[in-house]
């Protein structure tokens, strides 16, 4: 049997924070990554949204371990002053909440191309600069789309800003055409905690262990490297602040798998992760 720490996006099983607190009471999931509350992204909490936030979870006996923020998914050529002046809200926010980590991204229309590298970089690193004495860690979260999509651009990340460590989500990997198991070789020294979401070989999303993302295989390395840490992100179904999550695009999940409700596919998920961990 392996030690973990169960964690969740609970934003996938209803907007309201009360209902994301009774969907992980009832899947015995003791942490939160926080994304959407009451229909708002992490970032925009007001300081007296997020205490209240705070002390209802407190009050359930949830803990806040990350901020599922979207600090990193605008684009390169944005200008950076919105992102700085955001990420100082987060920065406000997880100390009120307790969280552990900030997840983090490394921006849109980049395409891993050499052009953008330096840009990531300092803008990567002035993050770093800004949660310097927080206690918070800084986790940058692979996906489609941004300059660490794959795990070699991931790696170029750690290599420059060893600050900076990793949120391993597999689904991610497949819908950029990167296998898991030969990104979690590259990256395992630095991975910090695990995203649990699955895709099949058509890049659509499936429950955990029912696609391509050789889930067994990958947590018995997380575990074995002494990671703990995951966090359940079904995307299974449609729900408040999907969209906004994309980049503007929605992955669809695949065709055979229908959920009359969110929380009905939140559920499923906990369970087939489940499953999975009591085989390891």
């Amino acid at each position: 049997m392996v030690n973990y720490k169960l964690c969740a996006f609970a934003d996938e099983a209803d907007a309201s924070l009360a209902g994301q607190i009774r969907a992980m009471l009832d899947n015995e999931i003791e942490y939160l990554e926080m994304r959407g509350v009451n229909g708002t992204n992490v970032a925009k909490l007001t300081t007296a949204e997020a205490k209240s936030a705070a002390a209802e979870l407190k009050a359930a006996g949830i803990k806040v371990w990350a901020l599922g923020s979207p600090a990193g998914k605008t684009q390169i050529t944005d200008p950076f002053d919105f992102e700085q002046e955001q990420f100082k809200r987060l920065l406000e926010t997880a100390d009120i909440t307790g969280a552990h980590a900030i997840r983090l991204f490394s921006f849109y229309g980049t395409g891993g191309s050499a052009e953008y590298r330096d840009e990531v970089m300092e803008r990567l690193s002035r993050f770093v600069e800004l949660a310097k004495g927080s206690g918070i860690v800084l986790c940058h979260e692979n996906e489609k789309g941004i300059y660490g999509e794959d795990a070699a651009h991931c790696l170029e990340i750690h290599q420059a800003i060893p600050e900076i460590k990793g949120v391993f989500d597999p689904a991610n990997f497949l819908q950029s055409h990167q296998a898991t198991i030969p990104a979690w070789d590259l990256l395992e020294p630095y991975i910090y905690y695990g995203h649990i979401k699955d895709a099949n070989e058509n890049r659509k999303v499936v429950p955990p262990g029912m696609g391509a993302g050789q889930l067994p295989v990958y947590l018995k390395r997380f575990f074995a490297k002494g990671c703990e840490v995951l966090t359940l992100e079904p995307h299974l179904a449609r729900f408040v602040g999907l969209k906004g999550l994309e980049n503007g695009e929605v992955t669809q999940s695949a065709t055979s798998w229908s959920f009359a409700t969110p929380r009905e596919a939140f559920d499923y998920a906990a369970s087939a992760l489940k499953s999975i961990l009591k085989e390891l």
